[in-house]
């Protein structure tokens, strides 16, 4: 911060040369949101820098709800319907709100990004590590985005030579040629559609009796016990969809990119509940939805995005098929572009190189061109006839879960960092639930794979 304030005074000097556009940008926010701050005196006004403080949190668990996402949670409800999974969600929001929290505090403290944290911190053996299992994890959970845009569009009416190829340069336009409040805001607008599976849920009019039920304990019946392989695997897939590698990285250098400080830690975490909040919302309305229309399908561990929507076109007819089409393609869009600056943030980090959105891409080509290749390979995969939808979709949910805990062990290091952190360093109780997520995520994964290789050991 020093640096660009220093880069300010010399702006002032008509002799000095002028700034580099994307610094110019980044300040030109700051001093937004500075102004805001000192001008914060009223409700209205206290409104309004609460409203623009508002971005990566939001973004961060909305996006969460992606196209992969709604599929398992739909393949949740198919399969066990209103039960244990539905008030689970409320835990998993939980989780998912202390995890990204120590983001929100690492980012506005330290004023660095994930990726740059642990290279400067751990050297470069356990960079290359974190970096290459976010890309690998990135592209897969991107093929999963295109691929519910891909039959969310092909539901409607249109060639997915149209849907795929459109999405591909929209999400190339926003990141490469707008700048970061511009790409944020546009971002969040897209973000506010993933709600519009809450009417779809409430419009299947469920059964209120039996979601009361699931709340206090009641109708918990898990077909073939909680250590079957399908109950297993769905477990996995719904903690890889609540929380992933990628949302570390993205709400982290987010956070740096906005600008937010210290003093901004406490919006910040306003930012993050309201995400939450939504995400939690949006995902136990899709096992309402999925366990009033499609509980009993055969086989519906199985289901993919074409399943699900032929079996609502069924149940509730065109238009709400419709809806739940524009509802899947929103969730892979959104996912789609957060994952991407995700990729772009974190690569621009471990090679310090130009690393912001406000940097134009004559400048930053190896910010924005990596991370681009990356997600138009993942768009190129989709087009392939008779991939394995339903399969991949959980499968890259689960190895979401797989990566999560080494991701978290790197997480909790640098917010135990007290030269790093300062009074801001982790907290013994934070400590505590934070390793209570990762041995119950270690321990998931453990039993996942010995229910996979070793089917009759656990009674499944």
């Amino acid at each position: 911060m020093n640096a660009e304030v220093r880069a300010l005074d010399t702006r002032l000097c008509p002799e000095c040369p002028p700034l580099p556009e994307g610094i110019e940008h980044r300040l030109r926010d700051r001093l937004h949101l500075d102004a805001l701050r000192r001008g914060a005196r009223d409700w209205r006004s206290r409104l309004t820098l609460g409203l623009a403080l508002i971005g990566p949190g939001v973004l961060v668990m909305l996006g969460d709800n992606d196209a992969g996402g709604v599929i398992t949670y739909a393949q949740t409800g198919a399969t066990y319907g209103l039960g244990i999974f539905l008030p689970m969600m409320i835990l998993l929001g939980i989780v998912a709100y202390v995890v990204q929290e120590m983001t929100v505090r690492l980012g506005a403290v330290t004023r660095r990004g994930h990726a740059e944290l642990i290279w400067k911190r751990y050297g470069a053996f356990w960079g290359w590590f974190s970096l290459i299992d976010l890309v690998v994890a990135n592209v897969l959970t991107l093929m999963t985005e295109f691929i519910g845009i891909r039959l969310g569009g092909q539901a409607l009416g249109l060639s997915p030579w149209l849907t795929v190829p459109a999405s591909l340069a929209f999400i190339t336009y926003v990141l490469v040629f707008l700048r970061y409040w511009t790409w944020e805001r546009i971002s969040l607008f897209i973000a506010v559609f993933n709600l519009i599976f809450v009417p779809l849920a409430l419009y299947s009019h469920p059964d209120w009796h039996a979601v009361t039920r699931a709340f206090v304990g009641q109708g918990w019946i898990v077909p073939g016990g909680f250590l079957s392989l399908t109950f297993l695997i769905l477990i996995s897939a719904n903690i890889g969809t609540t929380i992933a590698p990628w949302q570390l990285f993205f709400q982290q250098s987010c956070v740096v990119d906005k600008g937010l400080l210290p003093r901004d830690i406490r919006a910040g975490r306003r930012d993050l509940l309201i995400g939450v909040i939504g995400m939690v919302l949006v995902a136990m309305a899709l096992i309402v939805l999925a366990a009033k229309t499609l509980k009993g399908m055969p086989d519906a561990q199985d289901l993919n995005a074409g399943a699900v929507l032929a079996a609502l076109r069924a149940k509730l007819g065109d238009g709400m098929m419709a809806l739940f089409a524009l509802g899947l393609m929103e969730a892979g869009f959104i996912a789609s572009i957060v994952i991407t600056a995700s990729s772009a943030w974190a690569i621009g980090e471990a090679f310090d190189i130009d690393r912001s959105i406000n940097a134009p891409p004559r400048r930053a080509l190896g910010f924005y061109l990596p991370a681009m290749l990356g997600t138009a390979l993942a768009a190129i995969v989709v087009m392939i006839p008779g991939l394995p939808l339903g399969f991949l979709n959980l499968s890259v949910q689960v190895i979401a879960t797989v990566f999560m805990p080494a991701a978290m062990l790197f997480l909790l290091m640098l917010l135990n960092d007290r030269e790093l952190m300062g009074e801001h360093v982790n907290s013994p109780r934070r400590n505590a639930v934070s390793i209570a997520i990762m041995a119950g995520l270690i321990l998931c994964n453990g039993l996942y794979g010995i229910a996979t290789l070793f089917p009759h050991t656990l009674g499944g």
